[in-house]
Formats: structure tokens, C-alpha cells, sequence
């Protein structure tokens, strides 16, 4: 057995231009941002710089104009992007349209890839991922799908309430689950979004504030579609959410490792500069505590997250893997961003500092693609499976 934590010299370099494109033209962005709000302006401003940079949608493979990085070096990229809130998106690599493109590109057909893969990756185009229903319906149980799609001739017609799809206002199309109305499974559909049937309902007023296009209300209404919108096979869908889902849980990990190391950098400067008490905070027992708690879950969040990625970079499909990931490294960063703003004082909570931008932001992650319990309940049952011998 050998362990070779070595980077390529092709990711050395992306990771060091990335960190300068971060620093250089990014972060001076923020705070309009913070202001002003995160359009679709903002995205193709700083989109056409990084193109100009050279600096790419890394995680999209290089066939669809991406580039072209394994899973487990994108994690090394991904996580330098995420320094910044606006860093995914300038590089094309956030949610949700770096998990849509995933699922197009494993699961769709040529004529998909082309409508809908090839304008995603060069940025033309948004997305969004339309699973997510107001209760009763899917939320962290999938078996709870109440969006039915019925078949039509030449089509389906789908029907349902969504709710907390991010980007769905100016997203140019939609992939979504729908529950087949005979009871034989779900179903993904691509749902362009000047269809007749596709009908924003509001806005969710949610403590993050930097996702393009929102948080939406999204209803279907009588949506017909032809069968050449169905993406993969009918009665699948389940399937293939675990395709796009146990990759995507792992690049949130990759963006929000990066934000967290962001609030700690942040708050290790101020601690080292900041005199109190007649000395520097960081010589104070207390912020030497919350300083080094910081350090090592940064350390062993990057450990656990280069682990998973070089498993699924090798093809293991474990989704077991992902959930341990995405429970620890939730968690952690939550901690570690919560431990920034103590340190920071005050200006801890304020916008112009970062930090209290990346707490707000950060909190719903241990919520999204799978609360924290519910990959708990999972990996607990097998483990129970496991010590019973029957799996």
C-alpha cells in the first residue's frame, strides 16, 4: 500500500493562478456584491475574465470545453475557488449548474449533450435542479415525490409544486423529478424554461444571499414535454440522482473547505494584529484554543475530502463514502466559520469583514443534498447491516 499525496505539476499551476485570479479580481468584487446583490451580470463580467485568465470550469471534462481534471485534483481547484463566494461562479464550477453538468454528460443523449451540455459549460446558459417539494412532498425523503408525470402521446405532462430551486429565475432550463403517474418509479425530465407549463411562484427569503437567480417557488403546470426531454431512461430517476447527487455533496465540500479556510485566514490576520488586554489576541489561551481547533479540522476535513475524491476518481460509487464526507466536513466548516466571527470580534458579524457573509451562507449546508441526520440514519443502518453480516 502506498499513499502519494503529490499534485500533478498541471494542478500546482491552476491552483496557484487560481489563487491569484481569487485575490486579483474576484475578491475586490465582493463587497458590491454584497450590496448590490449577485446577478446575472456580475456572473458574465467576472465569467469573461476568468475565461481570459485561462481558468475554466475545471471539474467539466475538456471534450465540453472544460478542463478536463480528475475528481480528486478538481477537489484541490475547487476548494481554492471557494476562497471566495464568488469564486465557483466566476469559474463555472457552482452549484447548481457543476452538478447538472455531471448528469447531462454521464447520463444524456448526444442530442442533449449538445442543446443543453455544450451552452452550460461555456457559460451561455444557467440551470437548475428542480427535486425539492414543499412538505409533504420530497425533501430529504425522495419516496415523498408528489410532482407526477403522466404520458401523452408523443410526450409526458407533468404536474407539482417545487420549492428552493436555486437559479430557477433566468435559468434557461430545468432538470426535474417527477414521479411516473402509473407508479413505475420517477422520472428526470429537461424542462426548457419558456415552456408554457414552467411557472415561478416567489422567492424563499433564505439567510444566504449569493446564489444567482435565487431560491424559487416553481410550479408545473400541465408541462407537456416531447419524450426527447426525458434524460435517460423513464422510471430511473432515482438512479440517477445518486449519480449527480453523490458527486455534487462532495464539490460543495471542495467550495465550502475553501470558504471556511477563507473566514479562518481572515480571522487568524485580526487575531495577530489585535492587541488586547495588553497583548495580542492570538497569545491569549482562549483564541489559542478556537486558532488550533480551526487548524485541525481544516486539516482533516481536506484529509477525509482527498480520500473520498480519489475513490470516486477510481470509480467506486460508494455513496457511504460521501455521506461520512459530507457530514464532517459540514459540520466542521460550520464550526470553523462560527469560530472566525468569534475571534473577529464585532466586525465578525458584518459583512465587510467576509466572515459574517460566509457564516450566513454556510449554515444551509448541512441541510442541502441530505440533512446531516439523514446521512446519519443511512450510514448507521449499514453499519448495523455490517455487524449483523447481512451486508
Amino acid at each position: 500500500m502506498s499513499f502519494d499525496f503529490s499534485l500533478a505539476p498541471r494542478v500546482e499551476e491552476w491552483r496557484d493562478r487560481i489563487t491569484r485570479f481569487v485575490d486579483d479580481v474576484v475578491i475586490p468584487r465582493e463587497q458590491q456584491a454584497f450590496t448590490d446583490g449577485v446577478d446575472d451580470a456580475l456572473r458574465m463580467e467576472l465569467q469573461r475574465e476568468a475565461r481570459a485568465a485561462g481558468l475554466w470550469a475545471p471539474q467539466a471534462p475538456a471534450q465540453v470545453g472544460g478542463g478536463g481534471f480528475a475528481f480528486d485534483e478538481a477537489a484541490v481547484l475547487l476548494e481554492e475557488a471557494g476562497r471566495s463566494l464568488l469564486g465557483p461562479l466566476a469559474l463555472n464550477c457552482s452549484s447548481p449548474d457543476e452538478g447538472n453538468i455531471h448528469l447531462l454528460h454521464i447520463i444524456g443523449s448526444p442530442a442533449q449533450r449538445e442543446k443543453y451540455l455544450l451552452p452550460l459549460v461555456a457559460g451561455e446558459v444557467r440551470s437548475c435542479f428542480a427535486m425539492t417539494e414543499p412538505p409533504p412532498g420530497a425533501g430529504s425523503d425522495p419516496g415523498a415525490l408528489r410532482t407526477l408525470a403522466a404520458k401523452a402521446p408523443g410526450g409526458w405532462i407533468i404536474s407539482g409544486d417545487k420549492h428552493l430551486i436555486t437559479g430557477a429565475l433566468g435559468a434557461t432550463f430545468a432538470i426535474v423529478m417527477a414521479a411516473n403517474a402509473d407508479g413505475s418509479g420517477a422520472t428526470m425530465f429537461l424542462v426548457d424554461a419558456d415552456n408554457p407549463g414552467f411557472l415561478i411562484k416567489g422567492h424563499a427569503r433564505t439567510i444566504d444571499s449569493t446564489a444567482v437567480g435565487g431560491h424559487c417557488q416553481v410550479r408545473f403546470e400541465d408541462a407537456f414535454v416531447p419524450d426527447d426531454a426525458v434524460l435517460g431512461e423513464p422510471g430511473e430517476g432515482f438512479r440517477y440522482a445518486q449519480v449527480r447527487l453523490a458527486p455534487a455533496r462532495l464539490t460543495h465540500c471542495m467550495r465550502w473547505l475553501g470558504a471556511a479556510r477563507r473566514a479562518h485566514e481572515i480571522a487568524l490576520a485580526r487575531s495577530v494584529t489585535r492587541s488586547v488586554f495588553g497583548a495580542a489576541l492570538a497569545d491569549h489561551g482562549m483564541a489559542q484554543q478556537m486558532i488550533a481547533d480551526n487548524e485541525i479540522e481544516l486539516a482533516a476535513a481536506r484529509a477525509l475530502l482527498w480520500q473520498v475524491a480519489w475513490q470516486v476518481a477510481r470509480g467506486d460509487k460508494s455513496t457511504e463514502s460521501s455521506s461520512r464526507a459530507k457530514v464532517f466536513i459540514s459540520e466542521a466548516a460550520g464550526r470553523i466559520v462560527d469560530r472566525s466571527v468569534q475571534l473577529c470580534g464585532g466586525l465578525g458579524t458584518s459583512e465587510e469583514m467576509v466572515v459574517g457573509r460566509i457564516y450566513a451562507d454556510v449554515r444551509a449546508f448541512r441541510i442541502y443534498d441530505g440533512a446531516s441526520e439523514v446521512h446519519r440514519m443511512s450510514i448507521a443502518k449499514r453499519a448495523a447491516r455490517r455487524a449483523r453480516g447481512d451486508g
